[in-house]
């Protein structure tokens, strides 16, 4: 299996094209190829660089939190600047995109709508386009796999963590997406998506990441598969009270409360839906965040796990897990004071967990107390059997 920046840079062709122009590259630390050498040394080696941007975190991925900005730098060695797309501005500018006639996007996902990266996106191909600048998006795997889970997105929820009408768990890679988001916002650039080889999304035991590659945090919080694979769901907890482990070894892993019984919780979950407790093993643990909610609190809760060979992805469903783990708090107490009231990644006036969900529709769930299980799962059906049908012609990868 090869990277797309990997094909790209034994296109001889396409070498000799970009030795002639000036590059920009969009990356961060997972930014890399086989040998965890990074995509900005190799471009720069190879093609010549003229600048580079980074996403939410920082093209170095030092930013440990959410809505915590970078700035623009040059970089010491190579002299060029490198600007900042989750600082004083998320879209390239008209003056940044000066530096460049053509821009590569190299930027590791995890699969879900939330996670900012897939935005970014969408924003660098408007940006793109608006300036005549050619796009070239080189691909990487994406490790949550070809599973689709969770709510599409509402018309009027769109936002930095919802780029359009597509549900929490895609599973589409950055090449796919970039294709759905060319036809869906009838963009007019030149774009160029560079395609992985040999890449097998669903390989029995790969389940969309290849075994022989190395795990690179894409962000701080994302240190494992298992983050990523559990993120779709765990990423809900972010819009409520309860801890979802920042602060921890195993942030967006773990979900929990200083104030709540987890034994009592996991087993009204099992008496409400077991069956979206399967796929993965569910640990009932404490942990105490050095930082952020909950902090220096003995918290009560539970890790997820899916990083051993009995894992099964089709049955595992994360956004389900996490919903359930909401209703049955609810259930066992009402007054309970779930949802958090902040501005979640600069949107105003819409509760947190609705901007995250792309919509009102799982909160509703949570606090009718009419409302059971079966009642999500046939809205949450619906949404992803029509997902599935439309992203069919956007897929690149058949195995």
């Amino acid at each position: 299996m090869k990277l797309g920046i990997e094909v790209l840079l034994e296109k001889k062709k396409l070498v000799q094209f970009l030795k002639k122009k000036q590059v920009a590259l969009v990356g961060h630390p997972a930014s890399v190829n086989a040998k965890l050498e990074h995509s900005l040394d190799l471009l720069y080696k190879q093609t010549g660089l003229a600048s580079a941007f980074g996403p939410q975190h920082g093209i170095k991925g030092e930013k440990q939190d959410n809505m915590i900005e970078s700035d623009d730098w040059l970089h010491p060695q190579y002299k060029i600047p490198i600007y900042s797309l989750y600082g004083k501005v998320r879209k390239p500018t008209d003056e940044m995109l000066q530096s460049c006639d053509v821009v590569v996007f190299d930027l590791q996902d995890l699969g879900c709508r939330i996670y900012t990266f897939i935005t970014t996106l969408l924003y660098v191909m408007q940006a793109c386009q608006s300036q005549e600048k050619s796009l070239i998006v080189v691909d990487r795997p994406n490790p949550a796999g070809r599973d689709v889970e969770g709510f599409s997105l509402r018309p009027g929820y769109e936002s930095f963590v919802g780029a359009s009408e597509f549900p929490m768990r895609h599973g589409m890679t950055v090449g796919e997406m970039a294709l759905y988001f060319k036809e869906k916002f009838r963009l007019n650039l030149n774009l160029l998506i560079v395609p992985m080889k040999n890449y097998q999304p669903q390989k029995a035991n790969e389940w969309g990441w290849p075994k022989d590659r190395v795990w690179v945090n894409p962000s701080p919080n994302a240190p494992t598969l298992n983050m990523a694979r559990c993120y779709p769901g765990t990423v809900l907890i972010e819009g409520t009270t309860l801890s979802e482990g920042r602060g921890t070894t195993r942030a967006l892993e773990l979900m929990g409360a200083s104030d709540l019984n987890f034994a009592n919780v996991l087993k009204e979950m099992r008496k409400m839906a077991p069956q979206w407790m399967k796929g993965a093993m569910i640990r009932e643990c404490f942990f105490e965040p050095t930082f952020h909610k909950h902090e220096k609190k003995l918290c009560h809760g539970f890790q997820i796990h899916t990083d051993f060979l009995g894992y099964k992805p089709k049955l595992f469903k994360p956004f389900r897990l996490t919903a359930l783990m909401l209703k049955a708090i609810r259930k066992m107490h009402p007054d309970y004071p779930l949802w958090r009231d902040f501005e979640y990644e600069y949107t105003s006036g819409k509760l947190a967990i609705d901007v995250i969900n792309g919509g009102p529709e799982l909160r509703e769930w949570v606090d009718d107390s009419e409302a059971r299980v079966g009642d999500l799962e046939k809205k949450l059906v619906v949404d992803e059997k029509n997902w599935q049908k439309e992203r069919k012609r956007f897929l690149l990868y058949n195995g």
